[in-house]
């Protein structure tokens, strides 16, 4: 079983349906990876073409199957719903690294705009190894 850390960058959103009559909206991305959520910031007045270059960092392993990311307007009463996108993390264990790539956000099956995101596995390191720099303290 492989076990690692999974960075995620969320670096923007394109095209997203403005949930606001009056105004921009406020959008901001809820990550869940199985039971780890992360909520990003609110990108205030950024309307559907939001901006984040945030990163965040889960523990994972080979058993979890995808990324959610939830599209969500911040709003004053309740927030909404805007979208949501599902990235599969298969080819992230074997590739270790997918370059910032744009997937699409459904809401009710439909398209809804799209989500860029970069993904990259840092494995855990294998039992023996060690790292010189810190083996017997004789580089200082």
């Amino acid at each position: 079983m492989v076990r690692g850390t999974l960075e995620v960058l969320l670096v923007g959103a394109k095209g997203l349906d403005d949930t606001d009559f009056l105004n921009n909206m406020d959008p901001y991305a809820i990550l869940i990876c199985r039971t780890q959520e992360q909520r990003s910031s609110t990108a205030t007045g950024k309307g559907s073409e939001p901006e984040w270059n945030e990163t965040f960092v889960f523990n994972v392993s080979d058993d979890v199957p995808e990324l959610a990311i939830k599209l969500m307007d911040s709003d004053t009463f309740s927030d909404d719903f805007v979208g949501e996108a599902k990235i599969s993390l298969e080819p992230l264990f074997s590739e270790g690294r997918i370059p910032p790539t744009v997937y699409n956000v459904v809401k009710d099956e439909e398209y809804r705009g799209e989500i860029k995101i970069g993904l990259t596995f840092i494995p855990e390191d294998n039992h023996g190894r060690y790292n010189e720099e810190n083996f017997g303290g004789w580089r200082e």
